[in-house]
């Protein structure tokens, strides 16, 4: 993928009902950021990774030189709950499916169902900003 001058997306979840949840979440962490050594400098990756449990344990990977972008998957997580957690992961955004369509359903009407979504939008817009992803740190890409 890189060869053809493309950015691979690496998408590791992790379940959010394992009771080894933070202890998963850590060796992941530790994998990730040991095989981005194996990188070279024009070599670029992209993460989606499950909300984690502890704030801001990916901002390694966040202000790593060869990570274009760490996005937080919604996990299965409501979609509050993901909010919430996403805000407090500094540098991360949302790649939200599951969150972004909980409550939409195909007999709602088509105005019930754009007001749904876009409250949804707007929630999960929010959270990505609260979590303060900053040009500077991406400014090396």
């Amino acid at each position: 993928i890189m060869a053809k001058g493309l950015v691979p997306i690496l998408e590791p979840e992790v379940s959010i009902k394992s009771p080894e949840k933070q202890e998963i979440e850590a060796m992941l962490r530790a994998e990730l950021m040991e095989n981005l050594k194996l990188l070279r400098d024009d070599q670029k990756i992209m993460f989606k990774l499950t909300l984690p449990t502890v704030d801001d344990l990916y901002e390694q990977l966040v202000t790593h030189p060869n990570v274009v972008r760490v996005v937080a998957l919604s996990g299965g997580y409501t979609r509050a709950e993901a909010d919430a957690l996403l805000a407090r992961q500094h540098g991360v955004v949302a790649s939200f499916s599951r969150a972004l369509t909980e409550g939409l359903r195909d007999d709602m009407t088509d105005d019930a169902f754009d007001t749904l979504l876009d409250a949804s939008i707007g929630e999960i817009f929010a959270a990505s900003k609260a979590s303060g992803v900053k040009k500077e740190l991406h400014a090396h890409k």
